[in-house]
């Protein structure tokens, strides 16, 4: 038996092969790209999605046997996108997507509707997706007055594989449409949006079955058995699937583009006015909250681009053991910023800076601003009563042991370094479709990876960085007025 993760990226989709038991065959991946017609749109043609999934399936069936004995698939999907279906199934315009900021207006609209912030349990970001409706309703009224189905990517590509409007809970509750505590559609919800229920899919559970894979693409595919498909996940549950993060102290800290620091729940426990979002998770009776900051690997990666270096250059400069906190402060809001603020018309900078400063300083006080963004979401957390023991770290800014250290220490929580291999929201996926395969309990089959390290805070430095971080958070209010 084998099953399938597939993960929707933003920029490129991903597809892991596993057997009955969890593990690894093969994996392969393909890009695509965005579109940015105007100034803060972000768009994607779902139709790349599908060129993307069936090059990538081409692929695996080629190379290798076991892609025959499929029993399953999940997908799990970037978050919060708006694809929209006129009743015969067609897209009526491209996918507008997660860092689109066209909405902004219409997300305060809504954000200050009564009710709206108590049934759904989120501020209603500009990146969510039921502003994104209101602003089409607005600007295109033709389209608007087309739309029969409103589907997230991941749901689009469960309708590609089924033929079924089919979403799962985790990914629909960034919306602003769904009753997270109830985990069902809220007629009061869409009524504020100006949506129906019937313009919504099917919501169930991430590790429960969702549908069944289209004979035509059994066909076309060389497989001869059913193959169930998954309700699968937004994109973090995914990746807190991928790594056994389902219960209370579990979580991960993610150093991608943005960061995020996650906290599984087992219970819900809203409060929109810090800026976390709280959302479903992929499995049944359990939640989970996060911090987002828009801006973190990218912070870097930015400077990077600045200096004419890479990011593993300008970390790989700083000592294996953390210096005293830079003179020099970064602002990480290059695009804004969702927790703990919830402003999307902040900009980040440099304070402090002096004839002396060098590139190294500059480097140290990126590591360090992103550091204290994502203390900010802990924060957040801690006031839900969250509790993080230990936390999983991933993303492409775990190649540096300076940031780590630096991270640990900020957190004051102790960071868990997976082994190398697949994990993640692929992985995630995967584990969904044979849970909801096999009706195995989803405790059995996401277990953690095997630790390489785990990096503790420096309790030498602890006391500086903790006084750093509270001259940090004084700077917000002090900036927020130079707009």
């Amino acid at each position: 038996m084998a099953y399938l993760g597939i993960d929707l990226g933003s920029s490129g989709l991903r597809v892991l092969l596993v057997g009955a038991d969890g593990a690894v065959i093969a994996t392969t991946e393909r890009a695509y790209g965005f579109s940015h017609p105007h100034r803060g749109w972000s768009e994607q043609d779902p139709k790349d999605w599908i060129t993307a999934l069936e090059d990538a399936v081409a692929e695996l069936r080629a190379k290798h046997p076991a892609f025959q004995s499929l029993r399953g698939i999940a997908v799990s999907g970037h978050m919060h996108g708006a694809v929209l279906l006129d009743q015969d199934g067609a897209v009526l315009r491209p996918c507008i997507m997660w860092n689109d900021t066209r909405s902004e207006a219409e997300a305060a609209i809504l954000d200050q509707t009564a009710g709206v912030r108590e049934l759904s349990g989120n501020i209603v970001f500009p990146g969510f997706t039921a502003p994104k409706l209101r602003w089409v309703e607005r600007h295109e009224p033709e389209t608007f007055t087309k739309v029969a189905k409103v589907l997230l990517p991941a749901a689009y590509l469960n309708f590609y594989l089924t033929g079924g409007y089919v979403s799962d809970l985790s990914d629909a509750s960034g919306t602003s449409w769904l009753d997270v505590g109830a985990r069902c559609w809220s007629s009061d919800l869409l009524a504020a949006g100006g949506m129906r229920r019937d313009q919504m899919a099917e919501v169930v559970e991430g590790s429960a079955p969702g549908g069944q894979l289209r004979e035509i693409l059994r066909r076309d595919w060389g497989l001869a058995g059913p193959v169930v498909v998954a309700g699968g996940a937004g994109d973090n549950a995914a990746a807190a699937c991928g790594i056994g993060a389902l219960g209370e102290g579990q979580g991960f800290v993610s150093l991608g583009t943005s960061g995020v620091l996650m906290a599984a729940r087992d219970g819900y426990f809203p409060a929109p006015d810090t800026a976390l979002h709280t959302f479903c998770h992929a499995v049944p009776g359990r939640w989970y909250q996060m911090g987002v900051m828009l801006s973190a690997a990218s912070s870097l990666g930015w400077f990077a681009g600045i200096c004419g270096a890479t990011p593993a250059e300008l970390t790989g400069a700083l000592p294996e053991t953390l210096r005293d906190p830079a003179r020099v402060q970064f602002l990480p809001y290059l695009s804004g910023e969702r927790t703990p603020h919830n402003d999307a018309n902040i900009r980040g900078g440099f304070l402090g800076l002096e004839a002396a400063s060098t590139r190294l300083d500059m480097t140290q006080a990126i590591l360090e601003g992103v550091a204290f963004g994502l203390r900010d979401s802990l924060e957040a957390l801690q006031s839900t009563g969250a509790q993080l023991d230990q936390v999983m770290a991933v993303g492409g800014g775990v190649a540096s042991p300076y940031w780590l250290r630096l991270i640990a220490t900020c957190l004051d929580v102790p960071l868990t370094l997976p082994e190398g291999g697949a994990f993640g929201a692929a992985l995630g996926a995967a584990r969904l479709a044979i849970a909801a395969d096999t009706g195995a309990n989803p405790e059995a089959v996401m277990t953690p990876p095997k630790a390489r390290a785990v990096i503790d805070p420096d309790a030498e430095k602890a006391a500086q960085y903790d006084a750093a971080y509270q001259n940090f958070r004084t700077l917000y209010p002090a900036i927020k007025t130079l707009r």
